[in-house]
């Protein structure tokens, strides 16, 4: 790896939760951490092999009366130096030879996960956010989300992947190598969490100028509350009773939200943007850029672009009390 791939590495892994990122939670990111592991000490061992030849090299050179240009060969030496190149060559070989191997059968475990999955998830990358979209037979029971991908514990899921502008590149440490979004390609990823809790994704491949503001985060959690979650989500949006709320709503259906956004249960549904349904139940907005609260947004529907520059979103220009009509509708979208 050149100096530049792992500065690269380790800020991908500082956005997917520092060295939290390299603890496994699902079988494809055990036997890649497996596969690591093997690499590592290979590395480890030639370069301390190295170093220590080196170092008797030089200590040799440097021994009272020794003169390099005057010395001649000793007896049998140059059969010793034949046979110590044999041996380093052969050596040589066999590591590579057994990563080989041994890359070979971690492709092999991480295609054993294909099987009939219960789950089809689309993700579709755009710059800079993830939009989810939940398979099913029926299209009136199909869920749609952003930025939050929500998987039951134990059991294969299958993802398509699509991306709509440029190349992107999914990747949660915890659960799976990456995969690459390619603009006019549909690719697929299995993926499983074996236990539950919340795993930081990132976009892997350089996507524009937030390339670095495009997070996912995966939610892993027990059927049943998994499937509470999907059920949840399938319901249109909160219809609002108090006056506040009611003039949020008027707000948000005649100002130009309604060009990019979706809200189940409103006239509202345009696909440019993220589905903003369920919007309060999100732990983040802006592609994972802030955390989700009542300031925050607001922050960023006046004025994304100073929190992150280049985002497709426009500013609005709003009076403080439908900034805070519109707040008190979509706080009550859960």
């Amino acid at each position: 790896m050149t100096a530049a791939g792992l500065a690269l590495a380790v800020l991908l892994l500082a956005g997917c939760g520092g060295p939290a990122a390299l603890a496994a939670a699902g079988p494809q990111a055990g036997r890649i951490a497996g596969l690591w592991a093997v690499v590592f000490w290979i590395a480890v061992i030639v370069e301390t092999a190295v170093v220590a030849f080196m170092l008797y090299a030089v200590a040799r050179s440097r021994r009272p009366g020794h003169d390099p240009a005057g010395a001649r060969p000793e007896a049998g030496r140059e059969h010793r130096a034949v046979v110590a190149i044999t041996v380093a060559v052969g050596l040589t070989a066999a590591t590579v030879l057994g990563l080989l191997v041994a890359s070979i059968g971690t492709d092999r475990a991480l295609a054993s996960l294909t099987r009939s999955a219960p789950l089809t998830v689309e993700v579709t990358g755009q710059q800079w956010w993830w939009d989810i979209e939940y398979d099913d037979p029926v299209p009136s029971q199909r869920v749609r989300t952003a930025n939050e991908l929500h998987l039951p514990v134990g059991e294969p899921v299958l993802l398509t992947l699509r991306s709509r502008d440029v190349i992107h590149s999914v990747w949660v440490p915890q659960l799976h190598g990456k995969q690459d979004l390619i603009p006019g390609r549909t690719t697929s990823l299995w993926i499983q969490a074996d236990r539950p809790g919340t795993f930081t994704g990132q976009c892997a491949e350089f996507c524009g100028y937030q390339h670095a503001h495009m997070r996912l985060l995966v939610v892993a959690e027990s059927r049943a509350t998994f499937d509470a979650w999907r059920a949840q989500q399938r319901q249109p949006a909160t219809e609002p009773t108090d006056p506040l709320g009611q003039r949020g709503r008027a707000v948000f259906l005649a100002g130009p939200c309604v060009l990019c956004h979706a809200i189940g249960g409103t006239r509202a549904g345009a696909r440019v943007g993220p589905d903003l349904t369920h919007l309060a139940g999100r732990a983040t907005i802006a592609g994972g850029t802030l955390p989700n609260t009542p300031g925050h947004l607001a922050g960023w529907i006046l004025d994304p672009q100073r929190i992150k520059p280049g985002a497709h979103m426009p500013a609005m220009s709003l009076p403080a009390h439908d900034l805070q009509a519109l707040l008190a509708y979509l706080a009550a979208l859960r």
